[in-house]
């Protein structure tokens, strides 16, 4: 090898061993060392965690032995149904004190409750009225294509009578369905309205239980 080439090469191979280098000390500190307890309280530690520690609790080290993360053991069913109910309980608990907080802010009195209250559901009502007219004429207009439906077979069974035409069987199919809509949308409506109603009582009752307001 010629200097010019050992020149050229000597560069390349410094950088090599420099990548080299940061890529080891990377590694290396991308290593956890763990330290657990077991059941008879003795410390232990490890790059890994034996099998039979897999339900303990361990702390992440780095490698001066400093505390960086805590992980998890792996835990049983029972014991994942009793922590999801007390993550449900708390999440409960945090919606509830939401709750207080805003009936609170919000209200003056139970009277600006029940107030608010009645054009609720006046409004819903209101509602409520134009949805049952409109069934009401969905359904007259229902009946009055059947008269005509009755006039072709195989309604009419009369020798001779004509089948039913393409667009009256097509009426009937779609009277059908704009009633069977209607109607779920009345009971869906009506659902709205009672829901609502309980939510309202639900927060007098508590405003009063938080103001110390004796039901009236």
């Amino acid at each position: 090898m010629n200097s010019r080439s050992g020149k050229v090469l000597l560069p390349a191979l410094l950088l090599a061993l420099l990548a080299g280098g940061v890529a080891a000390q990377q590694s290396d500190k991308q290593k956890k060392v763990y330290r657990w307890v077991d059941k008879d309280g003795q410390v232990h530690y490890g790059d890994s965690v034996p099998a039979e520690y897999a339900e303990q609790d361990r702390d992440v080290l780095n490698r001066q032995g400093i505390k960086v993360g805590r992980e998890e053991g792996t835990i049983t069913p029972e014991e994942a149904a009793v922590k999801a109910a007390e993550e449900k309980a708390a999440r409960e608990e945090q919606k509830r004190k939401l709750r207080d907080r805003v009936l609170l802010q919000t209200y003056q009195s139970v009277k600006e409750i029940e107030i608010l209250r009645v054009t609720r559901l006046e409004l819903i009502d209101a509602q409520l009225t134009i949805q049952v007219q409109s069934l009401s004429n969905l359904r007259a207009q229902r009946a009055q294509v059947e008269r005509i439906a009755s006039h072709y077979a195989p309604v009419n069974t009369e020798p001779g009578a004509l089948p039913l035409p393409d667009e009256v069987a097509a009426d009937l199919e779609r009277s059908s369905n704009d009633i069977a809509t209607q109607q779920s949308n009345l009971v869906r409506r009506r659902e709205e309205r009672e829901s609502i109603r309980l939510a309202f009582e639900a927060d007098i009752q508590r405003y009063q239980e938080l103001r110390a307001v004796k039901p009236r």
